[in-house]
Parts: structure tokens; C-alpha cells; sequence
């Protein structure tokens, strides 16, 4: 057996690191592909913002000449600014079930981490969290949003084998809501969190009023999510990014923006169309096909994910989070949505979990970040 692994370094290099996921999950029914011209802008910090606030490498694997691993390294300078200790990141980490190749992938990736000063290592993690982030250690046999991972049970067998150890899990949930009318007692909570606090709920119908609001929206992400767990908070250009790559593709109908009684955003709930199945048949490629699958998708869904919920941390004692996901749930069931897939959630987020308990829901996925000291 021949062992090689180089470095990413140019164009050539990242459509390797990009196409090895398609061959390894060519035979699954579950993993959902990225864009891959998508894929490959945000890994480079001339695409990406965020990146240019890191140092980072990538690396791929090959045997006998084929690809059979990769893996990237991320030194998050505002992160560990954030958390004043030198803990490092990798991502992406894709591979056969091989130990050597495992052991090269990572063992690479560590000593570089070690010679940038980083004392542990988490992963995988991404440039923020809206990145990829987690692997999958439950769930299988579920077919995951295009918001969460996918990987194969193998994966988590190699990490406990070279002794990384959990950090932290986020778990996620589908719901049943197929023609659930809200009952009594939810509407009247709604109203009388609605009145009490002044709230006004913003409803859209177009792209171009949704965006009007673009930056406030993630004012609100980066003062909801900043003491969360490997968050960091997101700056213009950033926001910018992700305003462009993200917002200009919903379908307005499923975003609900929350203005408090000073008409300020207070908060909002942002859910999409699955695009998973959409996703798939795509296969990597937007043109000439991919298109027509995710604009189909978009119309008249059966399944939709519920991708970000931001609310701004003086009102999330008040009940806001019902009266945002009640005005979703009510657009949802009219639009013939029949469940709703959240994304991960931290398992230490008790109140956001709560939030469904009125539903008929099911804890079917979890995805996990693992730890090492270096």
C-alpha cells in the first residue's frame, strides 16, 4: 500500500477535496451533496470572509494513487480570542474506514495545529456556525436537512479508536404538524405575548422586502447565539456573505420577523422547503438539471426545515419564541406542510427544546464535537 498526502493548493487540489465525499456516499440513500462550486468558494478567503479571519490549511489523502481521505485545519483567531484559550478547529474530515489513512489525516492536521501554539483540538467545526459543524453519531437512517451532516457510522468508531472524546452534541427533531390546528391555549399565549410586549409580527411576500431587513436579522443572530457554544460573531462583510448566499433563496413566506413596540427587530424564525431529496438529484451541480429539482422543491412542500431561530436576549424570557413559531406553524400548515425537521440544536439548550413539546416530535439525529488534547 502507497500512502500520499499533500497539501490543498490549488485549483485542482479543491476539486479533489470537494469531489471525495460523492465517492464515498455514492451509495448512500441519506447524505445530501453540497454545491460544489459553492463548496469550493467557501473553503477560500477570496469567496468567504470568514476564512480571512483564520489561518488555515487543507490536505488530502491518497492510496495507490485514488483519494481516500481529506481534512482541514482551522486556527480561529476571534474564537479563541472569544474563549482566551489556543483550541484549534478541524473540518471537513472525510475518509474511508482505513486507520492509516485516518492516522495520517489527523496526526498531519494535529502537528500543525501544535505548531500554531493550539493546546486542543475540537472538531469537526467549522469558519462560524452557520458552517459545517458536527458529525453524525445517531440517526443513520434519517435523511438530514440541508442545515445539518450526514456521515457514516464508521466515522464516529474511528474518533473514539484514536481517543477523542465528546465536547459537545446537538440534537435535532421532526415534528408532526399535518393539518395541526393551534389549539385554544396556544393562541391565547401568542395574543397575550403579543400585547404584553408590544410585539408585531412582519409577514413577507417578496424577496426584496425580506432583504430590507437582511443585516438586522443577523444583529439579532450575533447578540442571540453569542455565548452559545463555538459561536462567533459574524461582522458586515460577513453578514453580507451570508445575506447573499442564504436569504436571496428562501421563499419569504416561511420568514418571520418580530419588531418589539419601539419597532426595532426583537427577533425572527426562518424556515425553508426541504431541499434535501432536491438536493440529491442535484448532485453537486446547479446547471444544467439542479436547478429545476430545487425550484420544484420549493413548491407545495410536504417537509420543511426549520433553519435559524434569533431572538434578542432582553425578550427571551417573554414567551417570544410561541408567538414566532405559532406565526411559522400557521403559514406551514397552510401551505400543506405536513412535518417540520429542526437543525441541530445544543443539548444543553433546555428552553429551545422545550418549545416542542406540544408537538408530536421525535429526537431522531445527533451530531457531535469532539475534543483532544494536543
Amino acid at each position: 500500500m502507497s500512502l500520499e498526502i499533500r497539501e490543498v493548493i490549488n485549483k485542482k487540489d479543491f476539486k479533489v477535496f470537494v469531489n471525495l465525499p460523492f465517492e464515498l456516499y455514492k451509495d448512500s440513500n441519506y447524505w445530501v451533496p453540497p454545491i460544489k462550486s459553492e463548496e469550493i468558494k467557501a473553503l477560500q478567503s477570496e469567496h468567504n470572509p470568514m476564512v480571512k479571519q483564520c489561518s488555515v490549511k487543507y490536505w488530502i489523502v491518497f492510496k495507490d494513487g485514488k483519494c481516500v481521505g481529506r481534512i482541514g485545519a482551522i486556527v480561529h483567531h476571534k474564537y479563541i480570542e472569544k474563549i482566551d484559550k489556543k483550541v484549534g478547529r478541524f473540518t471537513r474530515a472525510e475518509f474511508i474506514n482505513d486507520n492509516e489513512v485516518v492516522d495520517l489525516l489527523f496526526t498531519t492536521a494535529q502537528n500543525w495545529l501544535k505548531d500554531q501554539g493550539m493546546v486542543e483540538v475540537q472538531g469537526p467545526l467549522g469558519f462560524s456556525n452557520l458552517d459545517h459543524q458536527g458529525m453524525l453519531v445517531e440517526g443513520f437512517d434519517r435523511l438530514p436537512s440541508i442545515g445539518s451532516e450526514y456521515h457514516l457510522p464508521y466515522y464516529k468508531d474511528q474518533m473514539d479508536r484514536m481517543g477523542f472524546t465528546k465536547e459537545m452534541d446537538w440534537i435535532e427533531f421532526r415534528l408532526g404538524i399535518d393539518g395541526m390546528v393551534l389549539p385554544d391555549k396556544a393562541i391565547r399565549v401568542m395574543e397575550l405575548v403579543r400585547k404584553r410586549n408590544g410585539f408585531e409580527i412582519l409577514h413577507f411576500d417578496s424577496t426584496k422586502d425580506l432583504l430590507a431587513y437582511g443585516r438586522k436579522i443577523f444583529d439579532i443572530l450575533n447578540e442571540a447565539f453569542k455565548d452559545l457554544f463555538s459561536v462567533v460573531s459574524l461582522d458586515q462583510e460577513t453578514s453580507d456573505y451570508y445575506i447573499e448566499k442564504y436569504l436571496t433563496f428562501l421563499n419569504p413566506r416561511f420568514v418571520k420577523i418580530m419588531l418589539d413596540k419601539d419597532k426595532e427587530v426583537a427577533g425572527f424564525t426562518i424556515g425553508i422547503p426541504s431541499l434535501s431529496e432536491a438536493m440529491q438529484k442535484a448532485n453537486g451541480r446547479i446547471f444544467p438539471f439542479g436547478f429545476i429539482h430545487l425550484k420544484k422543491a420549493m413548491k407545495h412542500p410536504k417537509v420543511c426545515d426549520v433553519l435559524l431561530t434569533g431572538l434578542h436576549p432582553k425578550y427571551q424570557a417573554s414567551g417570544a419564541v410561541a408567538l414566532l413559531f405559532g406565526e411559522l406553524h400557521k403559514e406551514m400548515v397552510n401551505q400543506g406542510v405536513e412535518f417540520i425537521e429542526t437543525t441541530g440544536m445544543l443539548e444543553t439548550n433546555n428552553k429551545a427544546i422545550s418549545n416542542w413539546k406540544n408537538y408530536p416530535h421525535e429526537q431522531h439525529k445527533r451530531k457531535r464535537c469532539y475534543r483532544k488534547d494536543l
